[in-house]
């Protein structure tokens, strides 16, 4: 049985349809990529996935459950983080409070700590910098820190919206290598992302948007070797 599965999802924005009718699946332990264009309906499935946008049309089911019209701290509260576009930290709050607040679902303080040590050990710059305001650290530091909130919940399924977007190369190389981490956990993860071939290159399978249809999907190797998608997607 599939962790997620997304069936036939319409999305209206007032007179406009973002989605018209995507079908997908995500099973356990999988990272799966969303890629396509700007406008193609990328975060508006993320959103609507995780009960930010209501579907005007289709099923939504996680871990066997319909979720479809289920309110987004519900979803968190099930098994699933959301890490948004743009990072979204707190940033008048500290690095050790935005942390905190990723748990709240969680009323176990001892887990709680448990569960912070293990983001300390796997961002340790998070930690050095604990007492810091989270509005000033560099981008990459923030999206570490975006990671690490959606982690403190225990999640089943991380969705993680451009995670790349507007860092350095060497911290583009390093949110790669924490989701490749995630995953050897036994984490099942959901990414949209504009850098296809970095995403391609991570991904066991995936999915290519185009104003609001899927136009693609398979193994994500054979994605990045397909002349199509290199040419619109890949710039070659």
């Amino acid at each position: 049985m599939a962790m997620l599965k997304v069936k036939d999802i319409q999305v209206y924005y007032g007179m406009i349809q973002a989605l018209k009718g995507i079908s997908f699946e995500i099973n356990e332990g999988e990272v799966v990529a969303l890629i396509g264009a700007n406008g193609a309906g990328k975060t508006t499935t993320l959103h609507t996935i995780t009960g930010l946008l209501r579907a005007g049309k289709g099923k939504i089911s996680f871990m066997g459950e319909d979720i479809t019209d289920t309110p987004a701290h519900k979803i968190v509260k099930m098994g699933m983080a959301h890490v948004p576009e743009g990072r979204r930290v707190f940033a008048e709050l500290s690095v050790y409070e935005n942390l905190k607040l990723g748990a709240y679902i969680n009323k176990d303080k001892e887990e709680t700590q448990k569960t912070l040590e293990k983001i300390y050990e796997r961002f340790p710059r998070l930690e050095e910098r604990k007492k810091q305001l989270a509005g000033t650290l560099s981008g990459g530091e923030q999206q570490m820190l975006a990671i690490g909130r959606a982690l403190m919940s225990k999640p089943k399924l991380i969705v993680m919206d451009e995670p790349s977007m507007g860092l350095s190369p060497q911290f583009v190389d390093e949110i790669f290598r924490i989701i490749e981490d995630i995953r050897k956990e036994g984490m099942t993860v959901l990414v949209v992302e504009q850098n296809a071939k970095k995403a391609l290159k991570t991904a066991d399978r995936a999915y290519v948007l185009e104003t609001g249809n899927i136009i693609l999907s398979g193994d994500a190797r054979d994605l990045l070797n397909d002349e199509s998608v290199r040419k619109a997607y890949l710039g070659e």
